[in-house]
C-alpha cells in the first residue's frame, strides 16, 4: 500500500488576519484528509505539531514514504501585505516525480480556489522539506493568510480542501504506481 508522510505547518506564531494560525488551520486541513486517504488506500504518518523543522524532516526520511506532503499558507513581503493571493505548489526543481505531484495537485486545486488564474507551481532549491526529505515531497501554500479574502476561504473550505488534496495525492499515486 502507498504511504505518505504528512506535514501540516508547526509554525504557531503565523496568524491568520481571520484569526487563528498556520497551524492550526494547516492540521485541520490534514485532519480532513484523513478519511479519504483511508478511502483511498493510503497509508499515512503525520507529524508532531510541537515538532521543529529539522525533527519533521528526520522523521520523515526516517521512513519509507511514497510522497512527503507539507501544508502550509503564506505570507506577503510587508510592502505586499493583504495583496497578494492564490495556491502556490512548490517541488524541488530537480525532482521530475516532484514536478509532476506538483502539477496534479495545482490542477485539482484549481477546480475549487476562487480565481484559478492565481494557482502556480513553483520549482525551488532552497526550502529544507524538498531539499532534504527522502521521499518525494511537495510543499502546497494554500493560499495566503494575511490576504483577507484567502484567509477566509480556507477557514470556510477546511473540508472540501482536505478532500481535494488527498483526491490529488490518491491520483498521483496511481499514476506513479
Amino acid at each position: 500500500m502507498p504511504f505518505i508522510y504528512l506535514s501540516p505547518s508547526v509554525r504557531e506564531d503565523n496568524q491568520y488576519i481571520v484569526g487563528g494560525t498556520e497551524e492550526y488551520y494547516m492540521n485541520r486541513i490534514a485532519d480532513a484528509m484523513i478519511p479519504h486517504l483511508r478511502a483511498g488506500g493510503i497509508l499515512f504518518a503525520r507529524n508532531n505539531p510541537g515538532n521543529s523543522l529539522s525533527q519533521v524532516i528526520a522523521q520523515s526520511n526516517a521512513g519509507s514514504y511514497d510522497l512527503h506532503l507539507a501544508l502550509h499558507s503564506s505570507s506577503s513581503p510587508e510592502e505586499f501585505r493583504g495583496v497578494l493571493r492564490g495556491p502556490d505548489v512548490y517541488f524541488y526543481t530537480a525532482s521530475e516525480r516532484g514536478r509532476k505531484a506538483a502539477e496534479l495537485i495545482a490542477e485539482n486545486l484549481k477546480t475549487i480556489y476562487p480565481d484559478p488564474g492565481l494557482v502556480t507551481v513553483i520549482p525551488i532549491t532552497t526550502h529544507a522539506e524538498l531539499r532534504k526529505t527522502g521521499a518525494i515531497a511537495v510543499l502546497v501554500e494554500i493560499a495566503y493568510h494575511d490576504n483577507y479574502e484567502d484567509a477566509a476561504w480556507i477557514r470556510d473550505h477546511i473540508d472540501e480542501i482536505g478532500k481535494n488534496l488527498a483526491q490529488s495525492v490518491v491520483q498521483y499515486l496511481e499514476i506513479a504506481a
